[in-house]
């Protein structure tokens, strides 16, 4: 009985305390609005264009979900999808595409990465990030290299940059 009631009080004590008793069982996070994200998918298409590159622009929230998809009228039939990937990617990842694409290469130990459904890793794939938090990620295809898509998407967070400064 003397046990019983010792395990009690313990698993009480447990059960109260501040550690168990102090987690929120929800929490807020930050989302880009549509409009902010339209914004930016808009500045980096513009960066493409000025540079005469016809490409694709995906903007997706933090969980990896679309929110804007443009097309320039002569990019590929590939580059949608692939704009999308990049950005699904980077904020999968937590990285952008350009760096998992260097971590990820052949005989590398995240080689494997490379083979799990949807992983883009090729540049051009950038995380949108603000006050320590990752809000979402731009990707862009079509230019001629993934160093060009990966300007174009920086250009598209530095058009929203001030908004976003929490």
């Amino acid at each position: 009985m003397k046990r019983l009631a010792f395990a009690a009080v313990v698993i009480g004590s447990v059960i109260a305390s501040p550690m168990v008793a102090a987690q929120d069982p929800t929490f807020s996070v930050k989302l880009l609005t549509p409009e902010t994200a339209l914004k930016a998918a808009q500045a980096a298409l513009k960066k493409c264009r000025d540079g005469g590159f016809q490409v694709a622009v995906a903007v997706v929230d933090r969980m990896g979900i679309p929110q804007v998809m443009l097309r320039d009228r002569f990019a590929g039939p590939h580059t949608p999808e692939t704009a999308q990937g990049k950005a699904w990617t980077a904020v999968s990842f937590r990285t952008n595409s350009s760096d998992l694409a260097n971590m990820t290469q052949a005989g590398q130990p995240q080689s494997g990465i490379r083979q799990r459904p949807g992983v883009v890793a090729i540049g051009g794939g950038v995380m949108i990030e603000a006050g320590g938090a990752i809000l979402g990620a731009i990707g862009v295809s079509g230019a001629p290299g993934g160093k060009e898509d990966e300007a174009c998407a920086v250009a598209g967070i530095a058009a929203i940059r001030d908004s976003l400064e929490l």
